[in-house]
């Protein structure tokens, strides 16, 4: 996996369900550049059971993403209409109804892989010829959060038994955004409206003594 922090985020053209019913094709990333900062959650499959608590706890804050012009977009490596069939299951039934945000489909697995997320690996022969898959090919739950400019400026993957913490990608949401218009650092446990650093040394300094 090449290190994709501070480098241009992956485009991709794909399947989609928006708003929890409407099926549409062609749904791309680069439509928000300039205009929102972008949140990817990539999941690994519908029909599970930890999926479907990250998938709500970030549909539960999407005023506070909207609030900070955040676009959330989930992406698993099922197909549109398997998102689509979840999507009308109630969530007292294990389903997903209610979810509004962009649900992707990685069928063929490309974004997944440009991401670094996609599990399991392909096996070839001595003549470079793809013989057969040693793992599941789904997506590690990964997180990407893109700036306005389509810029990843964090990311993280959990193993699949790991669920991910909301609040955690609203604080860094908060870091960007403050770095960005007052160009200071934010330490560590920075939360919105805390003190943040000059990036030199004699902020350090300025910020140690007080």
């Amino acid at each position: 996996m090449n290190n994709l922090i501070g480098k241009k985020a992956p485009n991709f053209s794909a399947s989609a369900v928006l708003n929890g019913k409407n099926i549409v094709q062609n749904f791309t990333l680069e439509q928000f550049h300039g205009k929102k900062y972008v949140i990817i959650l990539f999941y690994p499959k519908d029909f599970t059971f930890v999926c479907p608590t990250e998938l709500y706890v970030f549909q539960d804050n999407l005023k506070i993403f909207k609030s900070k012009n955040v676009q959330l977009i989930a992406i698993s490596t099922d197909s549109e209409q398997a998102h689509w069939s979840w999507l009308q299951i109630p969530k007292e039934k294990g389903g997903i109804c209610g979810i509004t945000y962009p649900l992707v489909s990685d069928i063929n697995k490309i974004i997944s892989y440009n991401y670094g997320v996609l599990s399991g690996e392909w096996i070839y022969n001595k003549e470079c010829f793809f013989v057969k898959n040693q793992g599941e090919l789904i997506a590690y739950r990964g997180l990407f959060i893109i700036d306005i400019k389509g810029i990843i400026r964090h990311l993280l993957i959990n193993d699949f038994p790991l669920g991910r913490n909301v609040n955690e990608a609203i604080r860094i949401v908060d870091a960007i955004q403050s770095y960005e218009q007052n160009g200071e650092v934010c330490p560590a446990n920075w939360k919105k409206g805390e003190k943040t650093m000059k990036a030199n040394y004699s902020g350090l300094l300025d910020y140690l003594s007080e």
